[in-house]
């Protein structure tokens, strides 16, 4: 069997081994997009240039693409030409289509034949609703695939020059949002529970009720000088990073608007920017990522 892979690896470089660049992927076994499928995608966190080589596959073949909000417009170049295009965003305070209407506009372009790309931000788990919707999409039997993107909690701070977990700093994470369906402050989460559980929390959706998150730490034990710091357009040439502490974060704010999208991250690990921090100068000028 051994052998007989080897030799199999050896014939697809003999045809390959003349092909350049994406040409090079055109001899793969990609799974098919089969008509009347839909495929749940990430499309990572801003820069088109993290996207998965799936994600990339998935926008050659599809029919159409249902896109949420944060996804980069300019991904939106390299679906093949001929595929529709449908927006499906949506957006904290700002009108936006209800998710049960999103789910069954796919549901619906699924059952009429189509390969159906519903495109999202980030990873389709990591608070994005993909959950949700390929829940809806198994209860009416339509078959669906999942294709994992960088989130931002990870991906953005990265290049904000933030290692998510360091070996020397913390052990754990706590990934959560700032946010419930209403825009409130999440009141199902156990802020007194999450203030030391962890060194680390890096929160979703959090501009908004920062300062209020910050109150509830402080209560449940969490040092009011840790620092808190957000990253708005992560992996984005506009990307910016503003720091302050929990304790200062509402006079904070009262000076300053950090721009969204944002991740918001509690922790000492951003003192590592100052030798880590990467993303910058002429490296910004490169749209791709």
């Amino acid at each position: 069997m051994v052998q007989g892979r080897s030799k199999q690896v050896s014939d697809w470089g003999a045809a390959q081994r003349n092909q350049a660049g994406f040409a090079r992927l055109d001899g793969e076994a990609f799974p098919e997009f089969e008509p009347g499928t839909v495929w749940l995608v990430g499309a990572g966190p801003g820069a088109p240039g993290l996207m998965s080589l799936l994600a990339y596959h998935a926008m050659q073949h599809c029919d159409v693409v249902v896109y949420d909000a944060l996804v980069n417009p300019d991904v939106l170049r390299w679906v093949r030409v001929g595929a529709e295009l449908e927006y499906a965003g949506k957006r904290g305070g700002k009108p936006s289509p209800q998710q049960r209407d999103i789910s069954l506009r796919l549901i619906e372009l699924a059952k009429s034949g189509k390969r159906v790309l519903r495109l999202k931000g980030g990873d389709p788990f990591m608070f994005g609703r993909g959950g949700e919707e390929s829940h809806t999409l198994f209860k009416s039997g339509v078959t669906f695939r999942i294709v994992p993107g960088i989130s931002a909690g990870v991906g953005g701070l990265a290049y904000a020059g933030i290692p998510a977990t360091h070996r020397d700093l913390n052990h754990s994470i706590i990934f959560l949002t700032g946010h419930d369906a209403t825009g409130a402050m999440p009141a199902n989460v156990n802020w007194r529970s999450v203030a030391t559980a962890s060194p680390v929390i890096v929160m979703y959706m959090a501009v908004k009720n920062a300062a209020e998150i910050a109150s509830a730490l402080i209560a449940g034990g969490r040092d009011p000088g840790d620092t808190m710091t957000f990253v708005s357009n992560a992996t984005m040439p506009q990307q910016t990073v503003m720091e302050t502490t929990l304790g200062a974060v509402e006079a904070f704010l009262a000076d300053h608007t950090p721009p969204t999208p944002a991740i918001v991250v509690v922790g000492n690990i951003t003192p590592w920017r100052e030798i880590l921090d990467w993303y910058g100068g002429d490296l910004r000028e490169n749209p791709i990522g």
